[in-house]
């Protein structure tokens, strides 16, 4: 029993996670599948239909080796297109898109300036033995100007936020995209949370700031959320893409995203340009819900209720799942306070949500 005390010591904290298989029987208010395309059959069909025309159904190999097909060069002009950017990459997953970029961009002699709340992958890669991190206060971009001060003669910067934070449910500020572009800094956005939630196209913060992409701009975005199949992309410059396509490890040595996975990204896409306006209000709708009854006042579809009690977060958890309800319970050292996370995505109705709303005020 190698990690016997580990784990007794997780268990006694209540910091223990298990695997439990997705009981379908209940309403989803946990998963990150913020459109609910993951249930659109139409979506499914057509990609199978799509990928019956092809010689093969399988990526079989590295983007550069003999894995980059047709239909990966077709979606990343897709997503360039709706976005704004020179150049993309599709890649396996937003962990290791962030792996990625950090691991290959921060070189020995940079500084990387990341939010204390960046997602965990991008975490990682910043305890990589070449990497000079400083985390600044969430958000905090009075605290970001002075890191630029106090490194002003480290000729590389690079900034990492996320578009919306995974756990707090709120947007990064807007000003960061002025001061990198004050600072000539290199600014990763993380788009996982917020790309097909916000903006006027629904493609996440750039498009809600209505930001005129610049050369040291660079998006990561999943598919895996709004998106409802698996995989990630990164989209920037022809200049940057180039550099990643030959220094970044998780592209150069990983087989290449999967053709299902791929052409459902790409249906899922041109479903989200072509129905905006209805999921826009459908959107806020379940914001508006969230407001009237919780008091909580959300950028997209996450919801944070605080409860600061990892033991209760887990009983109200558990009592909502037995009524039928799926939703987060999120502890340390995930969050710095113990919440409950729930998702009002488009996949369940809003009756639904009301009712779970009204709920966890009876419960809390």
């Amino acid at each position: 029993m190698y990690y016997k005390n580990e784990l007794k010591a997780l268990k006694k904290s209540r910091r223990y996670r298990s695997r439990r298989v997705l009981d379908t029987s209940v309403l989803d208010f946990a998963s990150n599948d913020y459109l609910g395309l993951s249930h659109k059959k139409e979506l499914h069909h057509a990609t199978c239909k799509d990928l019956e025309k092809l010689p093969t159904h399988s990526s079989k190999a590295s983007l550069l080796i003999n894995g980059y097909h047709q239909i990966h060069k077709d979606f990343e002009q897709a997503l360039c297109k709706a976005n704004g950017f020179e150049d993309g990459i599709i890649l396996g997953s937003g962990f290791s898109a962030n792996i990625a970029m950090i691991e290959s961009l921060v070189r020995k002699g940079d500084i990387l300036f990341m939010d204390e709340r960046y997602h965990a992958s991008g975490v990682l890669a910043t305890k990589l033995e070449h990497v000079n991190v400083e985390f600044f206060k969430h958000n905090d971009m009075n605290e970001l100007q002075k890191l630029f001060i106090k490194y002003k003669n480290i000729k590389r910067k690079i900034v990492a936020v996320e578009g919306i934070y995974s756990m707090d449910g709120d947007l990064v500020k807007r000003e960061v995209f002025d001061i990198c572009q004050m600072q000539d800094a290199i600014l990763i956005v993380d788009e996982a949370h917020s790309s097909g939630v916000v903006g006027d196209k629904l493609m996440g913060v750039f498009d809600l700031y209505n930001i005129v992409i610049k050369k040291n701009h660079i998006k990561m975005g999943t598919l895996g959320k709004a998106y409802g199949s698996f995989g990630a992309y990164i989209l920037a410059s022809a200049h940057i893409v180039e550099y990643l396509i030959n220094r970044a490890k998780p592209i150069v040595y990983a087989t290449s995203l999967s053709l299902y996975d791929t052409l459902l990204g790409h249906k899922s896409l041109e479903y989200i340009l072509q129905n905006t306006q209805d999921l826009k209000k459908e959107i806020q709708k379940r914001q508006e819900i969230v407001k009237d009854i919780l008091g909580i006042k959300v950028d997209g579809l996450i919801v944070p209720k605080m409860i600061n009690d990892n033991q209760k977060v887990l009983n109200i958890k558990n009592s909502l799942l037995k009524d039928g309800y799926a939703i987060g319970g999120i502890r340390q050292p995930t969050v710095k306070k113990a919440i409950l996370r729930v998702i009002a995505r488009l996949g369940e109705s809003t009756e639904s949500l009301t009712k779970l709303c009204q709920k966890i005020n009876q419960l809390q």
